[in-house]
């Protein structure tokens, strides 16, 4: 009687709970991914076959990028800390710059401590957590820097095109709103496609082509079909990088026609070095994205995926704050002050 008592209740207990899963679907989604994340197993993790050996050539280079991380590491922040400590650049375009330099901060910490360890130490290895970090990371910070530059070219659109109506439409509480929903957008991308690519099912050497975890190096190892999914990630590419693309270039043509029709000297020298500076980013940034994620798989080369990825996810987030600074004379002025503070306090002491 005890024994037919207890099933009875586990029966009332499975029905409850099956209830609940139908009466909520998403509850259902989040189980099939929390299932698909424990077959991964976390002591099956990934081997990262990295961008350098150990001759001479390489041992440079690998010395060339850590220069690169560290110089990319010391701009950015200096470029975040310059616009938080002067006053003179609390404005839309400088807030917008110093998202700009936190993103690109976190995107070459993302991959660059991670190889470095690995080819210091010898390891190779990266734990499927490791991994899915630095998925999440990487694609959210690149989804969130696409949405950003689109949200600077509108800025510069209506600096120049509508300069008397620029404080109501570039606003302090609108312009925080565009960067959070460039973060936003960029994490939900990060997300759905963290949980997709590790709910498959991985065999083999489990050896990724790449220094880091890119997801079209880490679907090649896939033992499922990830055609559909390789569908989904191309249109993700076309929402992400088309339609910024979109923005900013109409954004442009409307500023260089208005540039055009300026009657004075300096603001068309000002607003082309203003403009300039940004598009010199977008071409940058855009142009090697859409050379790794627009291309059809079959015309795939491992080592061009890891040279491209290595100009846009650890050079371009040291060139942006050398451009940015070096051609704005508001910038370059900000920094001479904040050096010229410094040394009349260590006179004074």
């Amino acid at each position: 009687m005890k024994e037919l008592e207890h099933s009875d209740e586990r029966y009332k207990e499975k029905l409850t709970t099956t209830t609940k899963t139908r009466d909520n679907p998403c509850s259902s989604i989040v189980n099939t991914f929390i299932r698909a994340w424990e077959n991964q197993t976390f002591n099956s993790g990934f081997i990262l076959l990295g961008i350098f050996n150990y001759s001479p050539t390489h041992i440079f280079l690998f010395s060339l990028v850590l220069g690169i991380f560290t110089v990319a590491f010391m701009g950015n922040t200096a470029m975040i800390l310059l616009i938080y400590l002067d006053t003179q650049l609390h404005t839309p375009m400088y807030f917008l710059l110093s998202q700009l330099s936190l993103m690109d901060l976190m995107l070459v910490c993302t991959t660059v401590p991670k190889m470095a360890f690995n080819y210091m130490s010898g390891s190779k290895s990266i734990s499927l957590a490791g991994c899915g970090a630095q998925i999440f990371f990487y694609v959210s910070l690149l989804g969130a820097e696409c949405f950003l530059l689109a949200t600077m070219a509108y800025d510069r659109y209506v600096a120049i095109c509508h300069p008397l109506r620029y404080s109501i439409l570039m606003n302090q509480k609108i312009c925080g709103l565009m960067a959070a929903c460039s973060w936003i957008l960029g994490s939900l991308d990060g997300i759905i496609e963290v949980a997709v690519a590790l709910s498959f099912s991985y065999c083999g050497a489990r050896e990724i082509p790449h220094f880091f975890c890119d997801v079209p190096a880490l679907l090649i190892l896939s033992c499922t079909n990830t055609l559909l999914f390789e569908r989904m990630i191309f249109i993700c590419c076309v929402i992400m990088l088309l339609f910024p693309v979109a923005v900013i270039i109409a954004s442009y043509v409307h500023v260089i026609v208005a540039v055009i029709h300026m009657g004075s000297g300096e603001g068309c020298r000002k607003a082309f070095a203003t403009c300039s500076s940004h598009l010199t980013v977008v071409g940058m940034y855009y142009g090697a994205a859409m050379f790794i994620y627009m291309r059809p798989t079959s015309d795939r080369s491992p080592t061009q995926d890891k040279m491209i990825s290595a100009f846009y996810t650890i050079l371009t987030p040291m060139l942006n704050p050398l451009i940015y600074s070096l051609r704005n004379k508001e910038v370059v002025r900000a920094f001479l002050k904040m050096l010229g503070k410094g040394k009349s306090r260590e006179q004074i002491a």
